[in-house]
């Protein structure tokens, strides 16, 4: 097998999540870290066995050596750095938002297509066997018509006016944050399974926490209005920690679903229910290992993730018996061993389509989220 040589940008939690998915495919050699905190990076790359380490990403780009980057950054390098790695003929695998706006990410598009590089973004939920179980029945008709599509992406993490992160700061991470961070997963989620793109959009979106107590040593981007006893200072909020998004599919289906990052309880609950003329399905990302399907004239059923019971088609996806359940750490493995089989196979994106998540699509979230904005500013449909 060919050997891929592979460089990692960005330490924080997504970074070593690549590096750990990639040491699972094989045939990937990751050669090189960079992060701003050196002593972080060193400790990552002596981890993976990367014998290369860099304090500023634009070296690790440059590395002849470097065959694939991955952009594991805070969202508002997304764009400066996957633009300079295709500039320097990388192929490129990018954390979701590709970018800050869509006029960035059309800029990438444009870009990728020119140099013909391969391009992945990182929807990982798309590649649980029991999603591409849910793609392949609705391909295969099994559901008949699609009636309605709705469902949730519920989080706790920022339930609290203590709770402070990055994302918070929409210098950093952009001007949406609940439908982007995770909206966009919902949202590539139901037009990967049922084939058909979210074209309209009408958004009710809220800040429950329209200040928060900042620690002090975060990025200094909003205007100090109170110190607290505790060294907390005061910060204003300007993006969402909910809304409840209504969706207008190409071929007329509708839609619904509700984003929040302060449902207290719910650490990572990404549902969905599609359903159809012939059958429903239902599937909870904290439950990934089964696949509800819902019937009027019979017992409903549970398809568990069993490479036996899977269609064949899938089978590649679930790596262990029935029985031994897989979870998180296997979508992004699956979407790597599809990303680094098409570059091993010499494979052209503008020839050939790929099954993962390109930065077509990453373009498309783009879109979708900036008609939300729009929705929820105007008050009415908005086409994306």
């Amino acid at each position: 097998m060919k050997s891929i040589r592979a460089g990692i940008i960005g330490t924080g939690f997504i970074g070593p999540a690549h590096a750990e998915a990639l040491a699972r495919i094989g045939g990937v050699q990751i050669i090189a870290v960079s992060s701003r905190d050196r002593a972080r990076a060193r400790a990552v790359a002596e981890t993976i066995g990367a014998p290369r380490i860099y304090s500023d990403w634009k070296d690790l780009v440059t590395d002849p050596g470097v065959d694939v980057v991955h952009n594991c950054t805070p969202n508002n390098l997304h764009f400066e750095i996957n633009k300079a790695a295709i500039l320097a003929g990388k192929h490129v695998v990018s954390e979701k938002p590709l970018t800050m706006t869509a006029k960035e990410s059309a800029v990438l598009v444009r870009l990728a297509e020119k140099h013909g590089i391969v391009h992945a973004v990182n929807y990982n939920y798309r590649f649980y066997p029991l999603i591409q179980q849910a793609r392949s029945m609705v391909q295969r008709k099994e559901l008949g018509d699609i009636y309605l599509v709705h469902g949730h992406y519920l989080q706790d993490w920022l339930y609290f006016e203590t709770d402070y992160n990055w994302r918070l700061e929409s210098r950093i991470s952009g001007k949406s944050r609940a439908v982007a961070d995770i909206g966009s997963h919902w949202c590539d989620l139901v037009q990967f399974i049922t084939g058909q793109t979210i074209t309209r959009v009408f958004a009710d979106l809220v800040t429950v926490h329209k200040h928060r107590k900042r620690p002090r040593g975060t990025v200094e981007t909003f205007k100090r209005k109170e110190q607290s006893a505790t060294g907390a200072v005061k910060a204003r909020i300007d993006t969402e920690d909910a809304g409840i998004v209504m969706i207008q599919f190409e071929n007329g289906l509708r839609g619904v679903f509700t984003v929040s990052q302060v449902s207290a309880g719910r650490k990572n609950r990404e549902w969905f229910e599609i359903d159809g003329s012939r059958k429903a399905l239902a599937w909870n990302q904290e439950e990934p290992n089964s696949l509800w399907v819902g019937h009027r004239d019979r017992p409903n059923e549970i398809i568990i993730k069993d490479p036996a019971l899977l269609h064949e088609s899938v089978r590649k996806y679930a790596h262990y018996p029935g029985g031994h359940p897989e979870g998180y750490p296997d979508g992004p493995k699956n979407l790597f061993m599809d990303v680094y089989q098409f570059i091993r196979e010499g494979k052209d994106p503008r020839k050939t389509r790929p099954d993962f998540p390109t930065f077509y699509d990453g373009h498309w979230e783009n879109r979708i989220v900036e008609a939300v904005l729009k929705s929820n500013r105007k008050r009415s449909w908005v086409n994306v």
